[in-house]
């Protein structure tokens, strides 16, 4: 026996019905406030790698937990935060996640070392596991279910507009300011945010919400966090086998096991595993959670490719990515039409091998390629993105009932900051890798005790070689084959789990219904109460 996801009656309230575009788009700004951020750091984790006064020195390592940080709290407690909203009410808890986020971003950008930027950006991400699943949960409670695909276009939309706003605006800042005026910049768009959503979002909660699950929220946190350190650690080292990391790397995947096993017992778990025995279900999951882990991957060494080895400022490396913003903004709104017109497995499909031949492209990339050719590749990467997310958060949204909005978007985003933050650890310690392997032989004109220290980073050897003066001017060349030979291999790299992703979502997704056959379909992915 099914439960179907919505009634066929409408049951939006008239007054909410009438200003729903209004609230679309105060649920986008707060939207564009968690995206923006890290589309920000992505061009400033260069300025920040630089010795002060300019940045905080920041390490290669450093500059990976700095991003994960953020995103291994905000997917710890995305669950968490779901049921809170589900429960308290979920305009009260954007509110409060507002709130936090805004002042942990105060605190980050006066920052006076990289532990405290690492410790506040952990701040910025509590925060912002409040504001995420609940603009989508939101979302769903004002939009009837035949307008939802639209409206869920229009949010994946803003996702484009935040990643072209980011880096240009980092540029901006960065070329007359100070590397934390990149996390001041939040704080205004906070205070506006707060005073749109006072006066037009309607609040809405679970007649039945969950319980709260804290046992479930540390071992997945605890376990995610053993796992990444120990994957960044054995890049940092060049070593995967070296026993630290790899009792690191194993206790975290223990507890990752544990915390399954607890759940599928608890009578009140973070995630109801009975909705992945829905192979749609699970398939669109894991598609977010691989096109995330490639591209967050591949976005942290671009900023490297076009400022260290390409010479672009921080500004004009932000204006290259426009084209991958740009595609975004163009498609994720239309991708609807393609599901409709092909049905959701050959777009989702066509989206993750457009990423994936984006992906290889990268391995192509020299010191003197036309940079043209690097803006198709960030266009037709943003084109593939669209045509991902759209139909995967719509099949992921409308799989549970309307009440569950919260906890379905908090599974959605979980995976998919799950994957990116998996991405940048196991895809930067490929590059970290690779490089220090590339570049180690080469380091024998500098003194010993700072060898390793400039063998972990294109950044670090290029700042070594700038003290050495003339005399480092021969690490310059080698520093920049040893970075293009990693960022070739970790491309590839990240184009073969893009591959692994379209070859699940060929397998799973389903393909274009029949007209009569579509609400039973829909229904069927609602697991039995």
């Amino acid at each position: 026996m099914t439960t179907p996801a919505v009634p066929d009656s409408p049951r939006i309230p008239e007054a909410v019905h009438r200003r729903r575009w209004a609230i679309l788009g105060v649920l986008m700004l707060s939207l564009l406030i968690v995206v923006l951020d890290n589309s920000i750091l992505n061009v400033a984790i260069k300025t920040i790698s630089t010795p002060a006064p300019t940045g905080l020195g920041a390490t290669q390592s450093e500059l990976e937990w700095a991003i994960n940080s953020y995103t291994l709290v905000f997917a710890g407690l995305l669950f968490t935060a779901g049921l809170l909203g589900d429960r308290l009410g979920r305009k009260k808890v954007l509110l409060g996640g507002l709130v936090l986020f805004g002042i942990g971003s105060a605190l980050a950008a006066w920052s006076g070392s990289p532990t405290e930027l690492i410790t506040f950006r952990a701040v910025m991400g509590f925060g912002a596991a409040f504001v995420m699943p609940a603009t989508l949960a939101v979302l769903m409670n004002v939009f009837e279910r035949e307008e939802q695909p639209k409206a869920i276009g229009i949010w994946a939309g803003g996702v484009g507009l935040a990643i072209a706003i980011g880096p240009i605006t980092g540029g901006v800042l960065l070329d007359h300011f100070w590397w934390g005026s990149v996390f001041l910049i939040n704080v205004p768009i906070v205070i506006l945010a707060l005073a749109l959503m006072v006066w037009l979002v309607p609040d809405s909660r679970d007649p039945k919400p969950g319980r709260i699950d804290p046992v479930g929220v540390v071992l997945s946190v605890v376990g995610l966090v053993l796992l990444v350190y120990g994957i960044i650690k054995g890049g940092q080292l060049a070593d995967f086998t070296d026993p630290q990391v790899l009792a690191t790397i194993g206790t975290g995947v223990a507890v990752l096991v544990g915390f399954v096993v607890f759940e599928a017992r608890s009578d009140h778990p973070s995630i109801d595993v009975r909705y992945f025995k829905n192979k749609v279900f699970s398939a669109a999951i894991a598609a977010i959670a691989l096109v995330f882990f490639a591209l967050m991957g591949v976005t942290f060494f671009s900023v490297f490719y076009t400022q260290s080895v390409r010479g672009y400022s921080p500004l004009q490396t932000g204006l290259l990515m426009l084209p991958l913003a740009a595609a975004q903004l163009i498609f994720a709104p239309r991708a609807r039409l393609m599901v409709d017109r092909f049905g959701n497995r050959a777009t989702t499909t066509a989206g993750m091998l457009i990423i994936a031949a984006m992906l290889a492209a990268f391995a192509t990339l020299e010191a003197d390629t036309p940079i043209w050719i690097l803006e198709v590749i960030f266009f037709l990467m943003g084109t593939g993105m669209a045509h991902i997310m759209t139909p995967t958060s719509v099949v992921i949204m409308q799989a549970l009932p309307r009440e569950k909005a919260g906890s379905a978007s908090a599974l959605s985003n979980t995976f998919r900051q799950v994957g990116g933050a998996l991405g940048i650890a196991v895809l930067g310690s490929v590059l970290s890798a690779a490089y220090r392997t590339g570049v180690e032989d080469k380091l024998g004109v500098l003194p010993a005790d700072v060898r390793h220290t400039a063998g972990e980073s294109i950044e670090a050897t290029l700042g070594v070689a700038t003290k050495l003066g003339p005399q480092g001017q021969s690490l310059i060349a080698p520093a920049h084959d040893a970075f293009l030979h990693a960022m070739h291999l970790t491309a590839l790299c990240g184009a073969g789990v893009a591959v692994i992703g379209a070859v699940v979502v060929g397998l799973f997704l389903p393909g274009k219904p029949a007209a009569r056959q579509e609400s039973e379909e829909e229904q069927e992915l609602v697991p039995a109460e």
